[in-house]
């Protein structure tokens, strides 16, 4: 198949949803399928993958956010696109993306599938940054009027749909999960020895780990106040954060207020996924309370190497973990509700161990069985839209 996947971000630019495009992209080339990537152009950025990158022109986004936001309208942009002649297009994003996706369908003598797929909770993106209601309600309007161009909607966990409802959308939706990149099992011993040995971990304790966006709303300051009731237990560990964002200086300076010097280590970006991988292959437990992530896929990376998770009962990074059995719950999203059950944990000798091999077994989930799953759903939508175009021809 001819298979554009679109999406407003993409390397250099790395976050859960580039990751997931990178990953569509790599799988479906290495099947046999024809896979142009559409984003917006970065400079000075050469593309280098066995898979074509179209990138369309695009401007930097306002403030400290390393994005940039294309222009789906260019004339000469869409011609290109529609040039690819795309059996299906799988739209990452419901902004410029979907747009341009739109506009090279309008080009097409024929319909082509589309397929968004909802990552993001942009009902509570929008409402934090647009705080004037009338603009507020133009923005949900534009992003309503973009889902609506899809012909088929696709979440990655069931607790995003409640975030399309909000949004406006009223149509179906199916539930399609991310996977991760990582092989099953851990980093080899001498990648995670030398964790130890750059930044002096080695000890007979705990260490913890958070990877992601160093940013507020991702709950981080719950990770802070837990580790510091943990100290205040005369508990020794070690925590790394690994991941940048423009709040990470305020998040640091909080850290050093809770005087947690001592005990954490902020390495900053790390964009080599095997160093990312022996992180998580070091840590006894992953914390990550964030109620704003749709997917949590740092939680399939975890365990794939064997590292259990605690998390936020309900919330959608939670979803197929099993409280004590496969990661850790906590009932409430607070300092105190997750300092229990971090404490329980570690005070059971061997605990997190089997939680981290049960997680392994059973919440891990590859990239090739989700892009299997979704490239047999390009198939059927693709052929069902034949089968109509060929009862109108008749």
């Amino acid at each position: 198949m001819k298979i554009g996947l679109f999406n407003d971000s993409f390397p250099p630019t790395i976050d859960g949803v580039a990751n997931a495009v990178l990953n569509y992209a790599r799988i479906l080339t290495e099947k046999g399928d024809a896979v142009t990537v559409v984003t917006p152009r970065y400079p000075n950025v050469e593309d280098d993958y066995p898979f074509r990158v179209y990138r369309y022109p695009s401007f930097r986004f306002p403030g400290e956010m390393p994005y940039r936001i294309g222009m789906p309208w260019a004339p000469s942009a869409v011609r290109d696109v529609h040039k690819e002649r795309f059996d299906v297009m799988h739209v990452h994003s419901p902004w410029a993306s979907s747009v341009m996706a739109h506009e090279t369908a309008l080009l097409s003598k024929k319909k082509i599938p589309t397929i968004l797929t909802y990552h993001t909770k942009f009902d509570v993106d929008i409402d934090r940054y647009i705080q004037n209601r009338a603009f507020n309600a133009v923005v949900r309007d534009f992003v309503l009027t973009n889902i609506g161009y899809a012909d088929e909607v696709w979440a990655v966990s069931e607790g995003t749909v409640p975030s399309l409802r909000k949004i406006g959308y009223e149509g179906d939706v199916v539930v399609m999960p991310n996977g991760t990149d990582f092989p099953k099992g851990k980093a080899p011993r001498d990648e995670v020895a030398e964790i130890d040995r750059i930044w002096r971990t080695r000890g007979e304790y705990p260490v913890f780990l958070y990877c992601g966006r160093m940013m507020w709303y991702k709950n981080i300051q719950i990770i802070l106040d837990t580790l510091k009731n943990l100290k205040d237990e005369g508990i020794a560990f070690k925590a790394f954060f690994v991941g940048d964002s423009p709040d990470r200086p305020a998040i640091e300076l909080y850290a050093k207020k809770k005087g947690l010097d001592d005990r954490v280590i902020f390495t900053g970006a790390v964009t080599d996924r095997e160093k990312v991988r022996a992180f998580f292959s070091r840590a006894d437990l992953f914390l990550f309370p964030s109620t704003y992530d749709t997917s949590g896929l740092v939680v399939k990376e975890a365990a794939a190497c064997a590292c259990a998770s605690v998390l936020v009962a309900g919330s959608c990074a939670a979803e197929g973990v099993i409280d004590g059995e496969t990661g850790l719950l906590s009932p409430t999203e607070d300092a105190e509700g997750f300092t229990k059950v971090v404490l329980a944990a570690i005070r059971r000798p061997g605990f997190p161990e089997a939680l981290g091999k049960a997680a392994q077994e059973k919440v891990y989930y590859s990239w090739e069985d989700s892009v299997a799953a979704a490239r047999a759903r390009y198939e059927r939508l693709y052929e069902s839209f034949h089968r109509r175009e060929k009862r109108k021809r008749s």
